[in-house]
């Protein structure tokens, strides 16, 4: 497991084929995953990651390889008796509802990877099913401590409610995850499945201060909101027509790590978040914003690349 990128970006979860039924009852597959789709928007904005997720050597394993493949992804994949689904039902926002047909378990490549990825990430990805889903979540939480200190930790809790069977566990394994990243975007329907009732903003304070240098809270239309140690940024979604919101939440967390990193790179990549100034803040919200909205104005998860990314926010 290696890379010749500046910075050393692996992700760590679930990569899968999405089965979308769209509002006028037309049914088409896309590779997909949210994990998958991070890596996915950061190998289109240049930064070379490894995923390590599971796939089969099936039609499907196969075609979310050279997906991943011809947008500058390496793939660590452990063996898997098929690649997993998840079917997407479209309401007529272009909203989707899930659910869901895999298994996540790093089996025997879990001694291998405790040794690989400390020895080559400087930033990690985790998230979604990979970091909630048993009994792959605890062998990625293993992982997470291994490489803590060492390179920059981000983190997307993404929780698919069709795949909790144990609601406690699985706040009690965000948490963990919470306390141990760097950087921890969320969106607003996990912070009310999180904290029923709770004000996202004093949620995302909260984590700040028990953790994570930097805390975004995405909020759909609404726009986004970010907490660290030193500012507090509000922006406005970007006006699109959506076609559909598949990606979208993958695509900000994607150009959000790309941002930083491009901040960070020739410094330090320990702790972005801090000392971060608002307008600077304010700036890598906006872009990770215009890039989630020129993914929903197209379907499925297809983030833009880095050429189209500069000439949107120019």
């Amino acid at each position: 497991m290696s890379t010749d990128a500046a910075t050393r970006v692996v992700v760590v979860g679930e990569s899968l084929v999405d089965i979308v039924h769209r509002a006028g009852g037309a049914v088409d597959e896309a590779p997909g995953g949210s994990p998958a789709n991070v890596a996915l928007t950061l190998g289109r904005l240049g930064r070379a990651p490894i995923l390590v997720t599971r796939l089969a050597d099936d039609d499907r394993g196969r075609r979310v390889r050279r997906w991943l493949e011809q947008s500058g992804v390496a793939v660590d994949a452990i063996a898997a008796p098929r690649t997993s689904t998840a079917t997407a039902v479209l309401d007529a926002s272009g909203a989707a509802t899930y659910t869901f047909d895999l298994e996540w378990d790093l089996g025997d490549d879990v001694a291998r990877l405790a040794e690989d990825v400390p020895a080559s990430a400087d930033l990690v990805h985790i998230g979604s099913v990979a970091a909630f889903l048993e009994p792959g979540a605890g062998q990625v939480a293993a992982l997470v401590r291994a490489v803590h200190g060492r390179a920059i930790i981000t983190y997307d809790p993404n929780i698919r409610p069709s795949l909790v069977r144990d609601p406690h566990g699985v706040r009690a394994r965000v948490a963990e995850f919470i306390g141990i990243a760097d950087v921890v975007k969320t969106s607003d329907e996990d912070v009310q499945w999180l904290h029923p009732g709770r004000d996202a903003i004093e949620v995302a304070r909260e984590w700040v201060l028990g953790g994570p240098a930097l805390v975004v809270v995405t909020r759909g239309a609404e726009g986004a909101i970010a907490v660290s140690a030193d500012a507090e940024v509000v922006v406005p979604a970007v006006a699109t027509d959506v076609v559909d919101t598949v990606g979208a939440g993958d695509t900000f967390m994607g150009a959000l790590i790309d941002g930083l990193l491009a901040r960070e790179e020739g410094v330090g990549v320990r702790t972005p978040g801090r000392g971060i100034r608002p307008d600077e803040l304010e700036a890598l919200l906006r872009r990770s914003a215009a890039a989630a909205a020129i993914t929903v104005s197209r379907p499925g998860a297809d983030p833009p690349r880095r050429e189209e990314l500069l000439a949107r926010t120019a």
